[in-house]
């Protein structure tokens, strides 16, 4: 009877352990935590001291659980076009392991708890922009763009920009020109970093319906967009230290950065192999976090040192 009652809990453990594994996967934690990154930049960039702990925490919480309430929307609203594929078919939606109501509800309280954090422990503007944010992701580009569109990304890649000016006015209580220029350089880098995957996933993206550009204009349109978009993010990389806004650290790192991507587009676009499009996606990755670690090592070095 006792061995039962264990293997009773050890169940009831296992199955608490995945149903939270699967809320987990609902709010996409690694584009979160990418997004963390940035707000977490802006932050630093707009103030020459230290940030203090109440705006650093509560700031990065709040802006946090908003994007998070914003990855669960596109789970559910996405839930039909997920199932069709390879890359989403697994998801907690699509295998019934979440109801779309529960999900929804787990969204709402994600949404009204983050609000509130910025809302009482860092500023309105922030919390309201923050706000805007979630707004313009999950029902602008996941309920519309998303379909309507072959310059979903496009468009659509201003709400996922956001966070360095988030970060920027949780510290400030305004909207800066440098903190836009962050926005600016996260817009830009969108496009060809969501091409090179569209590109990879093509197929799934014509069996799902969805008017990504790869299915719209074909690949070797995109393959030129994709360089196209990463000649023009050199050029805005270069504003910070044209400015500046930044040293040297930051200019010589962010040269080695986009001569990087550059190389992967040129690549993708006249020498690629049945690899390049998902290369050139995760490095894309690499290119933006390590831009913005070298962002910050500059920003208190030329302070600090």
């Amino acid at each position: 009877m006792s061995k039962g009652v264990t293997l009773g809990q050890q169940n009831n453990q296992f199955n608490l352990w995945s149903t939270c594994q699967d809320y987990y996967e609902l709010t996409k934690p690694k584009v979160v935590l990418l997004l963390l990154l940035t707000a977490l930049v802006g932050m630093c960039l707009a103030s020459e001291s230290w940030v203090s702990w109440q705006i650093f925490t509560a700031g990065l919480i709040g802006i946090g659980f908003l994007s998070s309430a914003a990855a669960v929307v596109n789970h559910v609203v996405d839930r039909k076009i997920d199932g069709k594929m390879a890359r989403t078919f697994n998801r907690p939606v699509v295998k019934g392991k979440v109801s779309p109501r529960k999900a929804l509800v787990f969204a709402a309280c994600l949404t009204v708890i983050g609000y509130v954090i910025l809302e009482l422990w860092v500023n309105r503007l922030t919390a309201l922009l923050t706000l805007a944010g979630l707004l313009g992701y999950a029902v602008v580009y996941t309920m519309y763009l998303k379909r309507a569109t072959p310059q979903n990304i496009v468009i659509g890649g201003l709400a996922g920009a956001i966070p360095p000016l988030l970060g920027w006015t949780s510290v400030t209580g305004e909207i800066h020109a440098h903190a836009l220029l962050l926005v600016l350089i996260v817009f830009v880098w969108t496009p060809p970093h969501f091409w090179a995957l569209a590109i990879h996933r093509e197929k799934d993206y014509a069996k799902a319906q969805v008017p990504m550009l790869p299915v719209t204009h074909g690949i070797e349109f995109t393959k030129t967009s994709i360089l196209l978009y990463t000649v023009l993010l050199c050029v805005v990389c270069l504003l910070p230290y044209l400015i500046a806004m930044t040293g040297l650290i930051y200019l010589v790192g962010s040269t080695v950065l986009n001569a990087g991507f550059l190389y992967y587009a040129w690549k993708l676009k006249f020498t690629a192999s049945a690899t390049t499009a998902m290369q050139t996606f995760k490095f894309s990755i690499i290119h933006l976090m390590v831009l913005f670690v070298v962002l910050l090592v500059d920003h208190y070095f030329r302070f600090y040192i």
